[in-house]
């Protein structure tokens, strides 16, 4: 009898400590230091960049390069998350990994690609009228060492919930060691799937099209051009609308590689131009790198397949990171995020038709609070701002306490927007992360106008309407600080501020 009550004393024990530290994690989920309240980061472990960004029967999916098993690069496969809003995310099992070949002893890591919907059954996999279709980059290695890229297909009959690979992968190889990251559409006009990839020590985009998914033909090469001081990847090809000019469209290419400061980083740059079909042809042929971000953390970003006509809008979601130092940032149990989605669209300047890019119109659903010209302290709020070019230099202080802070400020005489984090706190894990971002700005009726996003440990900063973006990590290490604005030679600006809710806190 006593044993009998000692065992039920240590099971009503265990069961009862059990639910304490199921509430407990409960009560501590996604509210660990630095963790993003609005931004996607993985429950734990390292995330890199976004993959088979897709729309399907009321749901935005999410796949994006994963590690299930460590806080740094490894065992690449396929995380995956789905929406309903683009803001409140349902994390899923993993859908494609890494997998063993046992007749060569090698190993195939799950690398970038697209997913999309094969609505009329061109590939014959799906059960009934459509399916969803992965098709990544199947890269081979041996104890780390890689040996050959070539593309491959999955398909799902259960949106996107379990996943088989195609028994006669790849469907495309080159044999060689280098070559992936496709991305594949349909185009209407030649009833014909489209597929853009990169060849990427060599600068170059490569073209093919097919029928079926499973039998490629090529169709012709881009580059090199623009930015060349990094390799190229992720490359991404769309029709955007031109503001001001209704049922106008130019096709735009967007792909990652080098930065507006230096080989040393990566970010990602884009073309304007016409696509036939066949070719991309851009406008100017002798054009220098454009940007996409300005940023150090804003990397891989590409578009949504399958948005419904009527919402009609084009969305990007980028990597927030950068390999120069993206293993080391001081988050855990997690390592990277994803970017706020941007709406992007064109826009006539004097150089030319350039990018433009917002904020979704969803996130204002995260709203709470309003205060304006506040100085409290507030770690995942929105921020709108005008900044008078009157004075020498003025802008905003983010994190500010005693001995940190991060400075989002303009400089009238040059016309540089910038972004300083030399102060943001912890900066010192890498040599590399203590920075100003830059980039030219012309004010418009003498006002730079800022749209700030802050969440923990993330900035994102949209200026003039779009016209402009700078995405940076801060990480300050002071709980107390304050939100201030400063002005050299006039008048601090004044901002309104939202406090923005957690995405996370009631899962």
């Amino acid at each position: 009898m006593q044993k009998l009550i000692l065992y039920f004393s240590v099971l009503i024990c265990f069961a009862n400590c059990q639910s304490k530290k199921t509430t407990e994690n409960k009560m501590n989920y996604y509210q660990e230091k630095y963790r993003p309240a609005y931004h996607f980061t993985p429950e734990k472990n390292w995330m890199n960049d976004p993959n088979g960004l897709v729309y399907y029967e009321g749901e935005y999916h999410l796949f994006y390069q994963y590690n299930p098993y460590g806080s740094t690069w490894g065992h690449m496969s396929w995380g995956h998350a789905v929406s309903k809003d683009l803001l409140h995310w349902e994390h899923l099992p993993v859908a494609l990994e890494e997998y063993p070949d046992p007749l060569i002893g090698d190993s195939t890591m799950i690398f970038s690609g697209t997913a999309l919907i094969d609505q009329n059954n061109t590939s014959g996999l799906c059960e009934g009228k459509g399916c969803m279709i992965a098709i990544y980059t199947s890269h081979v290695h041996k104890n780390g060492e890689g040996k050959m890229q070539h593309q491959s297909l999955a398909f799902s009959n259960d949106k996107g919930r379990t996943w088989k690979r195609y028994d006669k992968n790849p469907i495309l190889d080159i044999k060689r060691k280098d070559f992936r990251d496709p991305k594949v559409f349909w185009y209407e006009p030649q009833q014909k799937w489209v597929m853009a990839t990169v060849i990427p020590d060599l600068f170059k985009v490569r073209f093919y099209e097919s029928k079926n998914l499973l039998e490629w033909k090529q169709l012709s090469e881009f580059g090199p051009l623009g930015d060349t001081t990094r390799i190229w990847e992720c490359p991404d090809l769309y029709p955007l609308p031109i503001e001001g000019n209704p049922g106008k469209t130019k096709w735009m290419l967007s792909l990652s590689g080098g930065h507006p400061q230096g080989p040393k980083f990566v970010g990602m740059q884009y073309f304007v131009g016409q696509f036939d079909g066949t070719s991309f042809t851009p406008d100017d042929p002798k054009q220098a790198a454009l940007h996409v971000d300005h940023g150090k953390d804003f990397y891989a970003g590409i578009v949504y397949n399958n948005i419904p006509k009527q919402d009609g809008r084009t969305i990007m979601i980028g990597w927030i990171n950068n390999w120069t130092y993206g293993k080391q940032i001081p988050t855990l149990p997690w390592r990277s995020a994803m970017s706020i989605p941007r709406r992007l669209s064109l826009k006539e300047a004097d150089n030319g038709l350039r990018l433009i890019q917002n904020p979704v119109k969803e996130i204002e659903s995260l709203r709470t609070e309003m205060l304006t010209d506040s100085i409290s302290s507030e770690s995942s709020a929105e921020i709108e701002i005008e900044l008078n070019t009157d004075s020498d230099e003025t802008g905003i202080k983010l994190f500010k306490s005693e001995l940190e802070e991060t400075i989002i400020g303009y400089r009238s005489k040059d016309h540089i927007l910038f972004l300083d984090r030399r102060k943001s706190g912890n900066v010192n894990f890498n040599p590399d992360f203590a920075s100003i971002e830059e980039v030219n700005v012309i004010p418009v009726d003498g006002k730079i106008k800022l749209h700030i996003f802050i969440d923990q440990s993330i900035i994102e900063v949209f200026a003039n309407d779009g016209d402009a973006t700078i995405a940076d990590y801060a990480f300050p290490e002071k709980a107390d600080y304050k939100i201030e604005t400063y002005s050299k030679g006039g008048k601090s600006p004044v901002f309104k501020l939202w406090k923005l809710k957690s995405v996370w806190i009631n899962k």
